[in-house]
């Protein structure tokens, strides 16, 4: 049955968690996102529609079907075309700006990005929705383990000069502050932090790799300082530090 069929006795129920606001651009104390940040995958939908939405026909089919349309969406919109598929439309934009009528296209001044609009009948679907607010969200980021890639322990070494992974949440390394970064911070004295030399190797929310820098013979902790807040489009107004609460002991590289 469609979603937008007697609506008035229908409604989805979103369970969501308060974040503290940690953009300069929004006033209030929290933002509230939703509970279940699984994205479903086209073969998922077609399950989805196949046991709920009562489709008969065939579930391959099905979906082959809907790749198939959106493989053509994809070339109509490369072709100039917008597309509106009644819920949003989609068009191809030109970033940048020219100089004069005889500057050439340059894909890097003047990136092509797609651009969304939501249409009046998707928008209207957030009048069947409830928000059941479940308290507030864990956020804060952490370092869970960290492995020397030269020794093979875990939470133990660390070889100046090797290579290192480091496990956790909210890690990713982003921000404009000049103090962002990954460290290892002397147990002896807190002051004295070596920052790791960037790019890292991999840099993602829940995983680093880099190398790690040379440090003098004793106990380390390792330490994050970032601006991710889980969206690559906004920072926290001020670094998160994270620091390992485990000890490493620093040893010299074999070479």
């Amino acid at each position: 049955m469609p979603i937008n069929v007697n609506a008035k006795g229908i409604l989805h129920k979103i369970r969501v968690k308060l974040y503290p606001n940690n953009l300069s651009t929004l006033e209030g104390t929290y933002t509230a996102r939703t509970d279940n940040e699984a994205c479903l995958t086209i073969e998922q939908v077609c399950a989805a529609l196949k046991v709920r939405g009562g489709f008969t026909g065939n579930y391959n089919d099905l979906v082959k079907y809907v790749r198939q349309f959106f493989d053509e969406v994809a070339y109509q919109l490369c072709d100039g075309f917008a597309v509106n598929t009644g819920l949003f439309s989609v068009h191809l934009s030109i970033g940048g700006a020219f100089d004069s009528v005889s500057e050439p296209y340059d894909p890097k001044k003047n990136p092509i990005e797609f651009r969304f609009r939501t249409c009046p009948a998707l928008r209207r679907l957030a009048e069947l929705v409830e928000i059941e607010i479940v308290g507030l969200a864990d956020t804060s980021g952490y370092i869970d383990e960290f492995t020397d890639i030269e020794t093979g322990s875990m939470n133990e070494t660390v070889t100046s000069g090797g290579i290192f992974n480091i496990l956790g949440q909210k890690t990713k390394v982003v921000g404009d502050d000049p103090s962002i970064g990954v460290y290892f911070v002397s147990s002896e004295n807190p002051e004295n932090e070596v920052k790791v030399r960037t790019p890292l190797a991999l840099n993602s929310a829940k995983k680093l790799i880099g190398v790690t820098p040379q440090l003098t013979e004793g106990l380390w902790k390792a330490a994050i300082k970032t601006q991710f807040n889980g969206s690559s489009n906004s920072f926290l107004k001020k670094p998160r530090i994270m620091i390992s609460q485990f000890e490493l002991n620093a040893v010299r590289g074999s070479s």
